[in-house]
């Protein structure tokens, strides 16, 4: 399922936007022309509505995935979508939303409360339903936080009950434990204890596994024959892979730009980081706040199923350094090659990892509304082109900055007039001490 048209009349603040989220015509790659984008980026000042556009984006995939029938009719179409008209392709169909009607595989729908009784059913098939994820701005809480540096031990003690079951009920999706609607999948701050326990749940089985298999060992004598214990728990061992190595390969690429990796002997969390400088584990609550959001993110985006699947990540640069910033998207498609991605961002570093056509710039027109434009830099710009050409930041220096670039065009002019020379040499060494010292 991808996102490829959408229309506004009124939403929030925003009205009558068109958002084409198809290549054009003319892509530089041929098989791409007239599909959906592989991924999208909102920039915007703030208050231009980049967040409000992916709540809407998400609100209207969770209505698509959860779409009952009653008597043909549709029902429990949510209010905030009325303004809007909306385009999905799902596989080679296109399901379209306008006006409380919608058409899909060569039928119309109209949504109908007054149509009695009768047989439910899903108008999308569940071989069809792939789903939806939306990360927000404030998905590094405490709670978030607290769940994943909680030993792993204790982890399986109080969830012991649920962690057989998890993975079923997760795949069947037929208890609506998650939110109101069965598909859709949200991490806020407060991102439900079942979401992290599925994630967590192939680690903490594992875990379990392996310590009850070493008392076994130690318990029938190989304590004392160093080599049988070495030769038994490696035949255990290849029977039951520790899947936390596959997750670990994946985001060591990414951590090992923070001089950090995942350590697959320490048992005291469930996803161990270890500092590789000084070769120490670092509690999670006490990793830094970009790490955190990066384990908070991939753990989601590696562990569950993303084929087709549309993925909504908020200010996926915040708390960041520049270098992380432009591979974290890479990473992050890496991890999730098949689903289309949407992001808000105001980092012209995450916003070069997309084509131009990719990118849709939000700014305030001459009469206040919101308007939309594509992006203009090439894919890679560097950053200082890209905050011109798509950010609208003509002049980058603040007021002390814009200071010292007057006085120095002034002290050229000066240097010009100027006939006495000793004037003319202080003149030159403040210029060239302004030049030097801000590359003018």
């Amino acid at each position: 399922m991808k996102i490829s048209k959408l229309h506004i009349d009124q939403f929030r603040h925003l009205e009558n936007l068109d958002f084409d989220f198809t290549y054009p015509e003319d892509f530089h790659i041929e098989e791409k022309r007239g599909k959906p984008l592989d991924k999208i980026c909102f920039i915007g000042q703030s208050a231009t509505g980049k967040t409000g556009l992916l709540q809407l984006i998400y609100d209207h995939s969770i209505n698509l995935l959860n779409l009952e029938l009653i008597n043909g009719q549709i029902f429990r179409l949510k209010d905030n979508l009325n303004k809007s008209e909306v385009t999905f392709l799902i596989e080679s169909d296109v399901f379209h939303l306008k006006n409380n009607e919608v058409s899909f595989r060569n039928r119309i729908y109209r949504n109908d409360f007054n149509s009695g009784g009768g047989q439910v059913t899903s108008l999308i098939s569940k071989k069809d339903k792939k789903d939806v994820f939306y990360f927000k701005a404030n998905l590094v809480s405490d709670q978030n936080i607290n769940f994943l540096s909680t030993n792993p031990i204790e982890l399986i003690e109080k969830h012991s009950n649920q962690l057989n079951a998890i993975k079923q009920e997760f795949q069947h999706r037929d208890n609506l434990f998650l939110m109101e609607e069965n598909y859709g999948l949200l991490f806020n701050d407060n991102v439900d204890t079942k979401i992290w326990l599925h994630l967590l749940v192939d680690y903490l089985n594992y875990r379990k596994n392996f310590t009850q298999k070493m008392s076994e060992l130690i318990h029938n004598g190989f304590i004392h024959d160093v080599n049988k214990l070495s030769v038994e728990f490696n035949k255990w061992q290849k029977e039951n892979p520790n899947r936390l190595e596959s997750f670990a390969k994946e985001f060591n690429y990414i951590l090992e730009l923070l001089n950090l990796e995942v350590d697959l002997v320490n048992t005291e969390y469930s996803v161990p980081i270890k500092n590789k400088r000084i070769d120490e584990i670092i509690p999670f609550q006490d990793t830094s706040t970009g790490t955190k959001q990066l384990l908070l993110t991939s753990l989601p985006l590696y562990s569950l199923e993303t084929k087709d699947s549309i993925i909504l990540i908020d200010e996926p640069e915040r708390s960041l350094y520049p270098n992380i910033q432009m591979e974290v998207m890479d990473y992050y498609k890496k991890l999730a090659p098949e689903a289309q991605f949407i992001v808000a961002t105001h980092s012209p570093f995450i916003a070069a990892s997309f084509e131009p056509e990719e990118r849709f710039i939000l700014y305030f027109d001459e009469e206040g509304k919101v308007a939309v434009r594509r992006g203009i830099s090439p894919i890679g710009d560097d950053p200082n082109d890209m905050l011109k050409n798509d950010f609208d930041l003509e002049f980058l220096m603040n007021e002390k900055g814009i200071k010292a670039f007057e006085r120095y065009r002034n002290l050229k002019k000066l240097l010009a007039s100027a006939n006495d020379d000793e004037e003319k040499d202080k003149l030159l060494e403040e210029i060239l001490s302004l030049a030097n010292a801000y590359k003018f």
